[in-house]
This record gives C-alpha cells, structure tokens and sequence, in this order.
C-alpha cells in the first residue's frame, strides 16, 4: 500500500487540482477514483489513530487485558480491510492513467505523421541534443512502476526482464537498435518503432537521435524492447 501511495501521491494528493487531463475529452472534474481514494484514506488513518490510542492505554496500564486483545484484534482486521481496499482503488487509478498515457501517444504518433508538431516534441532535425536529452529524461522519469498482489511475479519488460518470444513492439515505443553505422561496424542505437510487417518479419524503426536520418529495416534478433514498467524496489 505504501509504494502505491507513494507513487499516486502527487497526481491524487487531495490538495491537487480540482481538474485532471483526459485524452479524450480535455479536462475533466477530478475522477471518482480519486474522491474514492480520499475517503478511504480518511478512514482508515482514523481507525490507525485508535489503534495507536490503544497501544498508549495499554502502556499506561501496563497490562493487555482480554478487553484488549479483542479491541485490537478488530481494530487491525478493519486495518488489513482498509489497506486493501485502498489498494484496489489506487490500481484503478493506475489503469486510467496507463490509459491516457497511451491515447495522448497514439495522438503523438498521429500527428507526427501528419507532419504536425507541439512545442515539446519539434522535428528531429531541428531538435538540439540537449532538448533530446530532457525528453529522454522525463519519459524514463514517468515510467509506471508495476506493483503486483502478494505472490504475483513481475511480467515481461518490467525492468530487467526480457520480452516474451513472440512480442511485438508497438508503433511509437522505444527500443534498443543494432544498426550498421557509416564505417560498416555495428553500433546499438536508442530508436522509436515505426511499423512491424509480420510478412517479413521486419520492423521500421527510426533513430531517436537527430544525427539518424535514416529510417532502418531490422530483423526481431536486432531488436531489443526497452521496460515498459519500473522494477518495484521492495
């Protein structure tokens, strides 16, 4: 529960904004989930006061009375209840921001497309290196960290671990390239998917760089999928 919190912290603080983006439709009131969220995390820190309280009585007493035994035993069952609760809406939330997350990237690569650019993302050859870089940066910064249920195993491309045999990468994700460079050595490039042609087994992938102009045609064996999830350090 607590690296769950932690993570929705500051997009469901109840001091954050009254309105929240929405892919589809701009901006919305703050979503159920959230007021959800809020109301049950006021009550649960009202039943983890009353157990704290009852720990301070029986230190004062000195004693841990049957009367005790049974009050904290509820009091920590409703803990547990809450906890999980609380876990169960703050998972929902991650899947709506996962959801708007990948309509505002299919409108990324739609635009792109179209030739069509916004003030973050410019045109590769008249994007500076530094630009590149903070971009990089903030991607990597606002990768989902995955948090499973007890005894749930972390999936493919969830930090270290690899993808499945038979993955295929998105158009717009990021991948990790084995290219022939201009002295005909091999080089690894950072690149962004363009298309899969399952026919001959090829992706189209462009080099994220501004320097790579070229568009490459690689096998799946040249292609390594980068994390789609941040590895939960706990």
């Amino acid at each position: 529960t607590f690296s769950l919190s932690l993570s929705l912290s500051l997009s469901l603080s109840p001091r954050g904004p009254a309105w929240v983006f929405s892919g589809r439709s701009g901006l919305l009131p703050r979503s159920t989930e959230t007021s959800m969220w809020e109301e049950e995390r006021s009550r649960s820190e009202h039943n983890l006061v009353n157990i704290q309280k009852t720990h301070e009585r029986m230190q004062t007493e000195q004693k841990i009375s049957p009367y005790y035994r049974t009050k904290l035993r509820g009091l920590y069952t409703t803990a547990k209840a809450d906890g999980e609760a609380e876990c169960n809406i703050l998972r929902k939330a991650l899947d709506k921001i996962a959801e708007i997350k990948s309509i505002i990237e299919e409108r990324r690569i739609a635009a792109r497309n179209a030739g069509h650019y916004n003030d973050v993302e410019l045109p590769r050859k008249t994007m500076r290196r530094g630009v590149l870089m903070t971009i990089l940066q903030q991607s990597a910064m606002t990768l989902p960290l995955w948090i499973g249920k007890p005894g749930d195993r972390p999936p493919p491309l969830c930090g270290a671990i690899p993808a499945s045999g038979d993955y295929v990468v998105k158009p717009g994700d990021k991948v990790a390239a084995r290219v022939k460079g201009l002295d005909a050595d091999e080089q690894w490039i950072l690149a962004e998917t363009v298309s899969y042609s399952p026919t001959t087994n090829k992706y189209e992938v462009d080099d994220i760089d501004e320097e790579g102009k070229e568009r490459h045609s690689l096998s799946r064996r040249r292609i390594i999928p980068l994390p789609q999830w941040k590895a939960n350090p706990e």
